[in-house]
């Protein structure tokens, strides 16, 4: 039940991330959660959007490098606590996290997180297990 997130590559100049992020909402795709880190040099756009297929081709259409990984989006209770709850649930599998960004979503009582992890099964199955939701792609697409 893992989702696919685009991780783009963004020189740091001046405009670029806009221009990425224009070529994304120009091809009329909406933007669901993205993260970036960055070096002096470029950054990592990690962007999860409503259609990642249409979003990766016009992407590339447009001279952009970028590649598609599965990650897990995991429902954290939203209340102080939330998130520590659950990646301690991974932590106690021998689960490990690579990185974590939040999902913008309106629930009013949970945050979705979308979660790197170094085994994506497992980490679905110990969640399911413990009683956490987990998004797929096509809930994704109607947020």
């Amino acid at each position: 039940m893992s989702i696919r997130q685009l991780s783009v590559f963004v020189e740091n100049q001046k405009g670029a991330l806009a221009g990425v992020l224009h070529t994304i909402s120009d091809a009329g795709i909406e933007l669901r959660a993205l993260s970036i880190a960055d070096t002096s040099d470029f950054g990592i756009l990690r962007v999860i959007t409503s259609d990642n297929s249409r979003a990766a081709l016009a992407l590339s259409e447009n001279g952009a490098v970028c590649s598609v990984t599965d990650v897990v989006a995991a429902c954290a209770d939203d209340k102080p606590g939330g998130l520590a709850a659950l990646l301690t649930i991974l932590s106690e599998a021998g689960i490990d996290v690579e990185y974590v960004y939040a999902f913008v979503a309106q629930t009013g009582k949970h945050a979705w997180v979308v979660l790197r992890v170094s085994d994506n099964a497992a980490a679905e199955k110990v969640l399911t297990d413990a009683g956490i939701t987990l998004l797929n792609d096509a809930d994704v697409a109607n947020i």
